[in-house]
């Protein structure tokens, strides 16, 4: 069987973490191992995970917060870099505040080994609190409004029931624009071609990133509607805090002037700059705008990266 490493970023979620390797431990796929990259936590993570399942996982600090894609890159470089009997022929990214199904990676992987133009593969993600309810069926992007969406999202979907023959078409695995970073199963080769993550977005859109540029190499990225997982969603970054709109604002644009018009990406940046300024005047929504200012003023200067006083 192909290994799979399993990497799990922390960074101050310790009792997420040690329910997502609970269940990791209940998966019926024979070979994998787990790599937890904490990213410079404080709440004691690094000294109660090590101790506690160091028989289970690998630990490995960064000693502080290199991002999604910096700490996730961490745990990529150690399983590519892994000695020949121990090497990974696939790198799964597992958000900290998931669980899974024992069947989930077994899907996964055979999905990705039907095809060798699979090179990229994700389950559906279903909401923890609202496990019959999609959070993630695949991704799409939409160019004009500079924007991924979820495929899917917010349908029922009852799993332990007989399918129809119209849910029977839907449980096929589907070509998608891309896979979310919540779980994101990708081959070796995949990644020693493109190379890893981008860091240059912090916080969201480098599995956008990612996935097109696995497109470019000629790799399709695939969900699987029969992997089920579930997710807290938005742990580690409060959804419509300041850092979330901000990094939204500036990566979307960066993301569009990368793999899309680099014209439309700057027309629109102004658009949103405009939009901005008028909430401002009439005092509506002012945090936002400034956080979306904030971005587009960034993205027009270049500036990358983690954004400065967070974290």
């Amino acid at each position: 069987m192909p290994k799979v490493f399993i990497i799990v970023l922390n960074w101050n979620g310790l009792k997420d973490t040690e329910e997502c390797i609970g269940s990791l431990k209940k998966i019926d796929y024979p070979d994998y191992k787990i790599v937890v990259v904490d990213n410079g936590s404080t709440d004691g993570s690094d000294e109660i995970i090590p101790k506690k399942y160091f028989e289970k996982v690998a630990f490995i600090e960064t000693k502080s917060n290199l991002g999604f894609a910096g700490g996730n890159n961490v745990g990529i470089r150690y399983a590519l870099d892994s000695p020949a009997g121990e090497r990974a022929d696939y790198i799964l990214l597992l958000n900290n505040d998931t669980t899974v199904e024992p069947d989930f990676l077994s899907k996964l992987v055979k999905a990705a080994e039907s095809d060798k133009k699979i090179g990229i593969v994700g389950p559906t993600i279903f909401f923890y609190d609202q496990p019959d309810t999609v959070w993630f069926g695949g991704g799409k992007i939409n160019w004009t409004k500079i924007r991924g969406s979820h495929l899917d999202y917010n349908t029922v979907r009852k799993r332990d029931h007989a399918l129809s023959d119209e849910e029977i078409e839907e449980e096929k695995n589907k070509v998608v624009d891309y896979i979310t970073g919540c779980c994101l199963l990708a081959k070796r080769e995949v990644v020693e071609k493109i190379g890893y993550l981008s860091e240059d977005y912090f916080l969201y859109y480098e599995d956008a990133d990612w996935c097109l540029r696995a497109k470019k190499a000629g790799w399709q990225s695939v969900a699987v509607p029969t992997s089920y997982i579930y997710h807290k969603q938005s742990k580690s970054t409060v959804e419509f805090s300041y850092p979330y709109i901000y990094y939204h604002s500036r990566n979307g644009l960066l993301f569009a002037s990368r793999f899309g018009s680099k014209l439309l990406a700057y027309l629109i940046s102004f658009w949103i700059f405009g939009k901005q300024i008028i909430k401002l005047v009439f005092s509506y929504h002012k945090a936002w705008a400034k956080a979306a200012l904030r971005g587009v003023l960034d993205f027009w200067m270049g500036n990358k990266g983690k954004l400065g006083g967070y974290y």
